[in-house]
């Protein structure tokens, strides 16, 4: 085959299709990198409500989803704090694990995959990573509040897969109402 040819050739593989994921790549990390180096970088616990959700109550400081605060830095690490009252459980839910569970106040128990495992301030709860997830569910027998605070670092929930699945809710959950 002569030299001719074989470039021929490689000149029809070229597709005319534009990349426009490559393309918002080079619009968007520029963007990234001006938002981190001007963002929020002090984020106020008092700015932000405690709300109610399915897994219970909580209160999220960042995240990779919204409602992260729009002019914040971007953020690789979800970082949220949960509070239960006394005498009540949150939601169970099941996702990969890897999640770090630091108790700021109170004590209780987390059932992970059935095994009761109980903590106090001070203490760290580490879900381990297992295929196929880890179900938990936090409780709170006494009649003081707990909280604590949760970090998971995002890349490595998008890179397992983000399993997750709520299979029970919060006793204090109720449907928002149908929108008309």
């Amino acid at each position: 085959m002569s030299q001719k040819e074989i470039q021929r050739g490689a000149e029809a593989e070229i597709p005319t299709l534009i990349n426009t994921i490559y393309e918002e790549k080079l619009r968007f990390y520029p963007r990234e990198k001006e938002q981190n180096l001007r963002g929020r970088k002090l984020i106020k616990g008092k700015e932000i409500p405690f709300k109610l959700s399915r897994q219970g109550i909580s209160r999220w400081y960042v995240t990779d989803v919204p409602p992260t605060p729009p002019d914040a830095v971007h953020y690789n690490w979800s970082l949220f704090v949960q509070q239960i009252p006394g005498g009540a459980r949150s939601g169970r839910h099941v996702h990969q694990g890897g999640l770090n569970i630091f108790i700021l106040k109170g004590q209780g128990y987390t059932v992970v995959n059935g095994v009761r495992h109980d903590w106090s301030a001070g203490d760290l709860v580490v879900l381990p990573i297992i295929k196929g997830g880890v179900e938990h569910q936090h409780f709170n027998p006494t009649d003081k509040p707990y909280r604590w605070l949760a970090l998971i670092y995002n890349p490595y929930y998008k890179i397992m897969g983000k399993t997750f699945e709520q299979r029970e809710a919060s006793p204090f959950w109720k449907e928002p109402p149908a929108k008309q």
